[in-house]
């Protein structure tokens, strides 16, 4: 039994509606490869270079990871700024480019940079005081033809943080990339109010982390000057999990997306973003590498502390809070931070919703697109 012309012509307008949606996540997806992935990679690779002759000749690993969120910074600032004022066939000027911006894609910029200020910050400070290379890459650098090596690590970090980036280079890209979704409209308002509140309760969480530590660090010196024994940090928010810096910057990362699919500027492939740096941090330059280095130490040279840190293992997780923490004082702590973000953000778009109005009072309705104009 064979199919007539007409049934012929209908199987194949089916056939291509079915195909029509692979085609376009495919065209989508090498849309951000090509105008998103490709860019950040070029950008984090030649860093990453520069870098590792830095860092060859001085004989100093760390300071790779000056780049780390120094790099991501600037490749946001460069994607929703600088490239409109360099290659633009009419050059704006820093500000009109900034202005430009929409006001979800200026809250973005402003949350990756809060985030990656604070955490160069950090890492620069913490190997100033140090005055060597971090204790971790000591013990590596003692391998046969490591600098040799290295390279791939230097290499591996610039493809990560491409990844990472993701979520923001995308959204700073709406005049090179389409197929951007967001949440329902009814939904959307409450998707931002949460991106907010993560994002303010994962960097208050790696910032009081590191401030905790280096208080406790700074008493442990004098107790060692003193005579007496070192003691593991096990309080304050590192009661929580045994790396709190690390989940609040986890926190932060998942923020990113969220946010972009409460403003329309979604991509599924921004997901690779927050899941590269979870990835990054629980099994390459984490909390894997760090406790592995934390064990020997300890095992070398305070048998007391060593014992604390195998009963810390065994009582609080590395990443992720049991349920137990629930009861903790310091989970709410963080939470209410969060909460704290939240209304903040509620309220500014509350104040920019009347400002909206008082400009169209027929359709006050808060989106993208009245927000950039506002």
């Amino acid at each position: 039994m064979t199919a007539t012309a007409s049934e012929m012509g209908t199987l194949g307008s089916a056939k291509e509606v079915l195909q029509e949606p692979s085609t376009y996540r495919a065209a989508h997806l090498l849309g951000i490869t090509e105008r998103s992935m490709l860019p950040s990679l070029g950008l984090h690779g030649g860093l990453s270079l520069v870098a590792y002759g830095i860092a060859r000749t001085t004989n100093r690993v760390d300071l790779k990871d000056y780049l780390w969120a120094t790099g991501m910074v600037a490749n946001a600032w460069y994607t929703a700024v600088g490239r409109h004022m360099i290659f633009s066939p009419r050059a704006a000027s820093f500000a009109q480019a900034l202005s430009n911006l929409s006001y979800s894609q200026q809250a973005l910029l402003g949350a990756v940079t809060a985030w990656g200020t604070r955490l160069t910050y950090r890492v620069v400070s913490r190997s100033l005081a140090r005055g060597k290379d971090d204790p971790r890459y000591e013990v590596v650098k003692k391998q046969p033809g490591f600098w040799n090596k290295a390279t791939l690590l230097f290499g591996l970090e610039a493809v990560f943080q491409s990844l990472i980036s993701l979520p923001f280079t995308t959204a700073f890209r709406t005049d090179l990339l389409s197929g951007f979704t967001g949440a329902p409209s009814d939904w959307a308002p409450w998707v931002r109010w949460s991106a907010a509140g993560l994002f303010t309760a994962g960097l208050f969480l790696e910032t009081i982390a590191d401030w905790q530590i280096d208080s406790h660090k700074k008493r442990e010196a004098v107790k060692k000057e003193q005579g007496g024994s070192g003691e593991l940090l096990r309080s304050g928010v590192w009661s929580i999990v045994r790396h709190p810096n690390y989940l609040g910057d986890a926190l932060c990362h998942f923020a990113f997306p969220l946010w972009t699919y409460g403003t329309g500027l979604f991509s599924w492939a921004q997901v690779a973003g927050p899941l590269a740096n979870y990835f990054f941090l629980r099994f390459i330059g984490g909390d894997r590498e760090n406790e592995a280095s934390q064990a020997e130490r300890y095992a070398k040279e305070d048998r007391e502390k060593h014992s604390q840190f195998e009963l810390y293992q065994l009582q609080k997780h590395a990443f992720w809070p049991s349920v137990f923490e629930i009861a903790n004082p310091w989970t709410w702590v963080v939470a209410s931070v969060g909460a704290l973000g939240a209304a903040a953000t509620w309220w500014a778009e509350s104040k920019l919703g009347e400002a909206v109005m008082a400009v169209n009072p027929v359709d006050p309705k808060i989106g993208e697109e009245l927000a950039s104009l506002a």
